[in-house]
Parts: C-alpha cells; structure tokens; sequence
C-alpha cells in the first residue's frame, strides 16, 4: 500500500484506475443525458410554432446513484465493474418527460425516434398495458451518440414519458409503497389503483375537452 505525506494511506492504483473508469462512464452518461435533453427540447419549441401550444410541460433527469447501481448489479448477479454496468444496466440515464395529455406521449415519443442518430433499443407501453398496480407510462431505451475529444460513443438513456396525473400519481405511490408498518396493505394497494384508474380516465376527459374547444375555434 502506498502512502501519503502524514501517513494516511492511498488507495491501491488498480482502485484509482477503477474510480476514474467509473467516473468517466458518469461523465458520459451525463453527457447523453444533454443530447437527448436538447432533442426533446428542439421538438418542443418546433411543435410550439406549428401548433400554438406545448407537447409537454417539464423535463426530468437524473443519473442512478452509485449505491443503486451497485445494489442492482448485486441483485442481478453481475460483475462490479465499469464494463457490467455499460453493458447490462439501461437505466443509468434517465429523463422523464411530463406531457399534458395522453396523445402528447405518443407524439413526442414517434417525434423522438425519428431522430436519424436515435437508435431505439426498448420500448415498454405501461399505458396500454399497465403494471397491476395500476402504474401507467411509457418507457423508451434509446442509444444516442456523444461526441466526445477522441471518438464518437453511443450511450444509452432511459425515456418515461409520463401525463401530469400519471406522475402525480407514481410520485405519490412511490412514497406510500415504503410504509411497512400498515395491516391492511391489501386494501391500500387496491384502492391505489382504483385511483390510477380514475387518474386514467381524467385524462382522457381532459384531452377530449381540449379537442372540442380546438374544434369549435375551427
């Protein structure tokens, strides 16, 4: 073991090599994060002259904490390393895009994978076919390129597009599912959906409404 002035002790230079690996995979993932932020956000202001209004209304990201990781490569019996979480791990990137209507999901979505250097990798429709806890978005993996000093590296991003009541709605469950003291967790759970379902159908009013006032100024 190599040590510092003062006597504190280095790490060895095969653990030095690792973190600097693992943050540069950060920096990359991070990177991808921006491409895929921009893209969203071009297609918004374009879809905003074309059509006077927003397809969605935020954007969210966030890189999976080094804790999570490692805790789902544990779970899944894969090797700690940089070149594990590249290749088996495709959530270390995430967006999430809050749309105001369930038919600004699908637009946004199809506008995305448009993209020439988009490669779609995985798409799961948890709004046609929600989880059975009623939990509904849709969950795209994308591979988009970053254009780094000395090569061109294709990175993947984890997309949810999501309504504004579907997001309240999971950010809330979220929040109740870790309440472990609770008797009656069979009720809850079953009213939770009850209420995505109902969250389900508001929507839809609300896009019906705002189809009809498009209509009548038509």
């Amino acid at each position: 073991m190599e040590m510092k002035e003062g006597g504190l002790q280095r790490p060895p230079k095969e653990k030095l090599e690792q973190m600097h690996s693992f943050l540069e995979l950060i920096m990359q993932y991070k990177c991808a994060l921006m491409e895929v932020e921009t893209k969203l956000n071009v297609l918004n202001t374009e879809f905003m002259l074309k059509h006077s209004r927003n397809p969605f209304e935020a954007i969210k990201s966030r890189i999976k904490s080094l804790d999570s990781i490692i805790e789902k490569l544990e779970r899944r019996k894969l090797e700690l390393t940089v070149e594990s979480i590249e290749e088996n791990l495709f959530d270390i990137a995430g967006i999430r895009v809050i749309c105001s209507f369930p038919d600004d999901i699908y637009t946004t979505a199809a506008l995305l994978k448009m993209q020439d250097d988009i490669r779609m990798i995985e798409e799961k429709d948890y709004i046609k076919n929600p989880k059975p806890n009623g939990y509904r978005s849709l969950h795209l993996i994308v591979e988009v390129p970053i254009f780094l000093s000395e090569e061109k590296k294709y990175m993947k991003v984890e997309v949810q597009f999501r309504t504004i009541a579907m997001d309240f709605w999971a950010s809330l469950e979220h929040k109740l599912k870790y309440k472990k003291d609770l008797g009656d967790q069979e009720a809850i759970s079953a009213e939770l959906k009850a209420c995505a379902e109902g969250i389900a159908m508001l929507d839809l009013r609300m896009q019906s409404i705002r189809d009809r006032i498009g209509e009548s100024k038509e």
